[in-house]
């Protein structure tokens, strides 16, 4: 297999997992493309410090468990079994004792993380659901669904580009929303989607893409602020995956309508351009008919939401030894250490709970999100709610 067909930390990983599992040097060597000088540079450093070692040319993260050496997380799982009784720190002075110093053990909230996925230790009371990626809904009726999206922006005669925001209803094809926005900032899709929920209540779901403002590459969990205020509100998110934009059609169908329409030639400024945006969503809701309605115009089809939009309720965690709040740098507070969550996340309140000696289970809403080893204040993520893969912590 040629060195470069994978990123190099995969590639490296590989290479020492494979030597961990008694495979000789030299026909691995052989087998990655890799000179024996090479291949022995690499084993040396995992030896000396670890996995870090093994991303120094790579941006990814190597604090998660699930990127561990399937032989080290092999033995964590059967040292586990064979004292069931034992938490994460005592398993880890097995290792350390087993291993003899050999190679770098992992951190206890990484054990405890290891042990969590393979259902080795407890939860917090209650199911948690675990992570399939991001599942997408039927949206039968009015208001199961509704999807969101910025129609790609364009330049208006006063040179001023306009980025369109529209939300459809999914079942009824009703176009909530059509606002010339000024950028796709947060505070300004908030606004508008504040309105919206005023006029029209709450949906169970939002389907997006995974673009700014819907969601943050570099956060936790891909999760944006807009993001965090729709889960505050009882919303579900919904991410379509990547290059899969067929996956909200109808929505991506709109779009074209609305383009042909409503953008050429495009309005001089934005109040004119809402102006157009306007009069092409009454038009679409109540008298264009559709033939997957039947014949009937949205209008028809649509209702309002029962759920009222009444601002963001309260947060209790009863089933948590108790809750802290989120500094304005996404942090938490715990015996006079600092631990990094998310910035999307400040002003919210968590649940920590302690599942073992000096191990922490952080929870937002009903969210598990990670665990905390005070030791080395670090969250170590558990498995992502919100979309197909972990990305690093802002």
């Amino acid at each position: 297999m040629p060195w470069k067909e994978c990123s190099v930390m995969d590639e490296r990983l590989r290479f020492v997992a494979k030597l961990l599992d008694g495979e000789s040097m030299s026909g691995l060597c052989r087998e990655f493309g890799i000179s024996r000088k090479t291949g022995y540079k690499i084993f040396n450093r995992y030896k000396e410090s670890g996995l870090e070692a093994l991303s120094d040319r790579c941006r990814r993260p190597v604090r998660y468990a699930n990127q561990l050496p399937p032989q080290i997380e092999a033995l964590i799982v059967s040292c586990k079994r064979e004292k069931p009784h034992w938490g994460a720190r005592k398993i880890r002075e097995l290792l350390v004792r087993r291993l003899d110093q050999d190679l770098r053990i992992p951190a206890k909230s990484t054990i405890h993380a290891v042990l969590h996925r393979h259902d080795l230790v407890k939860g917090v009371g209650r199911h948690r659901h675990r992570a399939t990626g991001t599942p997408l809904s039927a949206g039968a009726a009015p208001n199961d669904l509704w999807c969101a999206d910025f129609k790609g922006e364009f330049k208006l005669g006063n040179g001023r580009y306009c980025y369109p925001l529209t939300v459809t209803d999914h079942a009824s094809r009703f176009l909530l929303m059509c606002e010339a926005l000024e950028s796709t900032r947060e505070d300004t899709a908030i606004t508008a989607f504040e309105q919206l929920f005023r006029e029209r209540g709450l949906p169970a779901a939002i389907r997006s893409d995974n673009g700014v403002p819907f969601a943050s590459p570099n956060a936790l969990f891909n999760l944006s602020k807009l993001a965090v205020w729709w889960l505050r509100l009882g919303i579900d998110i919904e991410r379509i995956k990547p290059g899969h934009p067929q996956q909200n059609g109808r929505h991506e169908r709109m779009h074209l309508t609305l383009k042909k329409e409503a953008t050429r030639p495009p309005g001089v400024n934005s109040l004119q351009q809402q102006a157009r945006f306007d009069q092409f969503v009454s038009e679409f809701n109540l008298e264009r008919p559709h033939e997957a309605l039947a014949m009937q115009t949205p209008a028809q089809a649509y209702c309002g939401s029962p759920r009222p939009y009444t601002g963001l309720p309260d947060i209790s965690y009863p089933l948590h030894d108790r809750d802290v709040m989120v500094t304005a740098c996404g942090r938490i507070c715990m015996y006079r250490k600092r631990i990094s969550l998310s910035h999307v996340l400040a002003g919210q309140r968590v649940g920590i709970k302690e599942v073992d000696e000096g191990i922490w289970i952080v929870s937002f809403m009903h969210y598990d999100l990670g665990y905390i080893d005070l030791e080395q204040k670090t969250l170590q993520p558990l498995d992502n709610p919100f979309g197909p893969r972990v990305l690093p912590m802002s």
